[in-house]
């Protein structure tokens, strides 16, 4: 007789435990309380969708923190390669970028979620639109219901309180990749929200990135800061700076100041010298300097704290590792199998958040599949 087993959370992690259980044969009843599946997913496709990354596996590895050295065996049994070559059999190719990120050609969700999907059908496997988790029932099941970003997409967390009533331990569920508050005056804000800031460096303590950051109406967002987000939440005491020449030195900077400004004004002359934008010059007022190599190359940023975490590109916390055994298994719930977001770990954006999403949603079914056996 065939056995029949529910997964719950139709996003990726969902998706890839319910393939692998269909393909040994297991008939599978996917649920989700959206009435279509992958809601988040085909969200993080306009952004090019960002699959994995070409970086050396250790090195992958490490962006997972504390949580490496658990998500290894999942990580390293569907590695960056095994990946390409599944979406490849999807009928979707994908490339490297030049910051070594892997993306499809196509650089959509869409065309990757259809025939996900196809195959999903052809494997025998029944989507259940707009239907909760009834809670732990004895059932053995796949549980992938996400964190607590974009929470009207799907992953609004309903399932922590279910969890805490079982005795399970979740750390508390916490933005991360998301937008950090600063307190910007009504001028600067209705004036440069939506400006990008180029070619810049931030640091925070012993941790520094170069890159790129967004000027939002209420803070500052973008891929240096989300590289930084654990850093900023975790440790709010220690001061973030902003560097507005990261590739000029301190005495290149006071050497260009120098230059003679003629009847040109402030703004032009940093335009001219050194390459600052109006936003770069309106951020050295915000802060009430002059110009100065020291506050051109340490700009200091009062963030407040992170954003809500409902606009967070992902979040941390979740279900604590040490609840699940190494197949994913609960161990106070036994046949009950968890994966993805909703366990207890946090990447920075570049293909490492829908890795190990893909990565345990498969490891959690073969945990299933040992356990049936």
């Amino acid at each position: 007789m065939t056995r029949r087993v529910a997964v719950y959370g139709a996003g990726p992690a969902g998706l890839m435990a319910a393939e692998v259980l269909a393909a040994a044969g297991v008939a599978v009843d996917l649920h989700d309380h959206k009435p279509s599946p992958a809601r988040k997913f085909l969200l993080a496709g306009r952004g090019g969708l960002n699959l994995t990354h070409s970086e050396p596996l250790a090195d992958l590895l490490a962006r997972y923190g504390e949580a490496a050295s658990f998500l290894a065996p999942a990580i390293t049994g569907f590695a960056p390669d095994a990946l390409r070559a599944w979406a490849s059999g999807l009928g979707i190719e994908t490339f490297v970028g030049s910051s070594g990120r892997i993306f499809p050609v196509g650089l959509k969700a869409t065309p990757l979620l259809r025939a996900w999907l196809r195959r999903l059908a052809g494997q025998g496997v029944t989507f259940h639109p707009r239907s909760p988790w009834p809670g732990f029932d004895g059932a053995a099941a796949v549980l992938a219901f996400g964190g607590a970003s974009w929470p009207h997409l799907g992953s609004d967390a309903a399932w922590v309180s279910a969890f805490h009533a079982a005795g399970i331990a979740v750390t508390p569920l916490r933005p991360a990749n998301g937008r950090f508050l600063v307190p910007w005056t009504e001028h600067f804000a209705s004036r440069f929200a939506g400006t990008p800031l180029k070619t810049i460096a931030l640091a925070h303590g012993p941790h520094r990135v170069k890159g790129e950051v967004m000027i939002s109406a209420d803070g500052i967002e973008g891929g240096a800061i989300y590289a930084l987000s654990r850093h900023l939440r975790d440790e709010p005491q220690t001061p973030l700076t902003l560097d507005l020449k990261p590739d000029l030195s301190d005495a290149e900077v006071t050497a260009r100041l120098a230059r003679p400004r003629g009847k040109t004004s402030q703004s032009n002359h940093l335009r001219k010298v050194l390459g600052l934008p109006p936003v770069a010059v309106a951020l050295l007022r915000e802060a009430g300097l002059a110009p100065s190599a020291a506050a051109i190359k340490a700009l200091p940023m009062a963030i407040t704290g992170p954003a809500p975490i409902a606009r967070a590109i992902s979040s941390a916390g979740g279900v604590a590792l040490a609840e699940i055994d190494a197949r994913y298994m609960l161990r106070k719930k036994p046949g009950v199998f968890v994966a993805g977001e909703m366990l207890d770990w946090e990447a920075p954006t570049g293909g490492y958040l829908l890795q190990a999403s893909f990565a345990t949603g498969r490891a959690s079914a073969q945990g299933l599949l040992d356990w049936l056996a």
